[in-house]
């Protein structure tokens, strides 16, 4: 590994850290619909943070986590955004150095960090996201040579229709709704980044990743209930909701940073006709 590509980690590294500084920023505003092109500022007395106070990754920990003029906490998702964005960048260059895709995935990535947390803390994955995402991988594969079209308009096709005939049979057999829109037009546009063949893999990661998640969180929320009956406990655990897209976006990131290989030897097992 040559001292050049070290240097280009640590670049898309800081640069990481750098976009997961704004990321926060997105993440917090755009759902209460705030500009985000406003100074930082603390929540609760609204003084101003200044520039070096707002350094991604080392502010935090100078400020001990608290403001300087009200000492107000700071959450630590601040730097945990910052440092996940940060460690996305860097991965993606070191799997595929100086190319088209690695411009294309740190976009995909980036927009996955904010997705999957506004996600958590309001049950939305923004249109502009999702749809613009689509767009982009679209136009993206019809200008880049390392990937197809067709296989990224397929990619759109599988990604959106597979999601939404799952959720249209839970709904038939439920009468209520189980994935929203927005997890529908998530797997559509990475469907046309990643191509048709990441969708088995990603929907199999998510499920478990969501199942396993899903059944810890029942599990805490209702241990302290002693007096609950087993069909009660059931039914808690049933109607427990818990947004689904941060697990999609973790099954792409996962598919997209080393287990391809896994994803591609699974369609090649359960679904041999479609790998010829």
């Amino acid at each position: 590994m040559s001292e050049f590509f070290e240097l280009n980690v640590l670049f898309l590294f800081l640069l990481g850290a750098c976009f997961g500084s704004f990321a926060n920023v997105v993440i917090y505003r755009y759902p209460l619909g705030e500009s985000l092109w406003g100074r930082s500022h603390c929540q609760k007395c609204k003084t101003l943070i200044p520039w070096y106070q707002n350094i991604p990754l080392f502010a935090y920990f100078f400020l001990r986590g608290k403001c300087s003029q009200c000492s107000e906490k700071f959450s630590l998702r601040y730097p945990f955004v910052e440092l996940l964005t940060a460690c996305l960048f860097a991965g993606v260059y070191f799997y595929y150095g100086n190319s088209f895709l690695t411009i294309e995935y740190t976009i995909l990535v980036f927009g996955l960090v904010i997705g999957s947390f506004i996600d958590w803390d309001h049950m939305i994955l923004p249109d502009v996201l999702t749809l613009g995402g689509c767009v982009v991988g679209l136009i993206g594969a019809a200008i880049n040579p390392e990937r197809s079209f067709l296989d990224a308009f397929l990619g759109f096709l599988f990604g959106g229709g597979v999601l939404w005939l799952v959720a249209y049979v839970y709904y038939v057999f439920t009468g209520r709704e189980g994935l929203g829109g927005g997890d529908i037009k998530l797997l559509a546009w990475l469907g046309a980044m990643l191509g048709w063949r990441s969708i088995p893999f990603i929907i199999l990661a998510s499920s478990i990743l969501g199942s396993v998640v899903g059944l810890l969180i029942s599990y805490y929320k209702n241990k302290n209930n002693k007096d609950m009956n087993i069909k009660d406990a059931v039914k808690s655990n049933m109607q427990a909701m818990i947004p689904f897209g941060p697990f999609i976006a973790i099954g792409a990131v996962l598919y997209l940073l080393g287990l391809k290989s896994v994803g591609l030897w699974y369609i090649d097992l359960f679904f041999p006709a479609l790998s010829q």
